[in-house]
């Protein structure tokens, strides 16, 4: 699984003019399920999601995790972080897990953050969604369950 992260004062998630998903002070989350994934790879992109050290601490370092902070998650989906751009101008997206493993990755990815104990928020998998958010940093970090074989 494949996760862009971004550290943010606020973030929210509209379908169709309404708010569905929302966090303060925490984590935007955009998660993309890889051909091949399982709930193994969704386990273990949760649990460095929720300790990777990206907040400051006392001396304006970044040292403390999501967990350290109790701050927020909002998790989207989104399929195109399976873009590959390799050749031609028109990205493809045939790594990228099918529709329903995606979704199923997708909601566990968000259950593990739960099960930690961090407040979660997310989307709506599939539908277009408008994503605004304030990044704090600005920090954003890419990550992949298939970079790293222990959490």
């Amino acid at each position: 699984m494949r996760a862009l992260v971004q550290r943010v004062t606020e973030a929210q998630v509209e379908v169709e003019g309404a708010t569905i998903g929302r966090t303060g002070p925490g984590l935007l989350v955009l998660v993309c399920a890889m051909a091949g994934d399982d709930e193994t790879a969704a386990d273990r992109l949760a649990a460095r999601v929720a300790k990777l050290r990206i907040f400051r601490d006392d001396q304006g370092r970044m040292n403390r995790s999501l967990l350290d902070v109790g701050g927020g998650a909002l998790v989207i989906s989104q399929f195109t972080l399976a873009a590959d751009t390799r050749t031609g101008n028109r990205p493809g997206f045939s790594s990228a897990a099918a529709p329903e493993d995606g979704k199923r990755l997708y909601e566990r990815f968000a259950e593990c953050l739960r099960d930690q104990g961090i407040a979660v928020e997310t989307g709506s998998f599939g539908a277009d969604m408008k994503v605004r958010l304030v990044n704090d940093g600005p920090v954003t970090i890419w990550l992949d369950s298939a970079d790293r074989a222990t959490g």
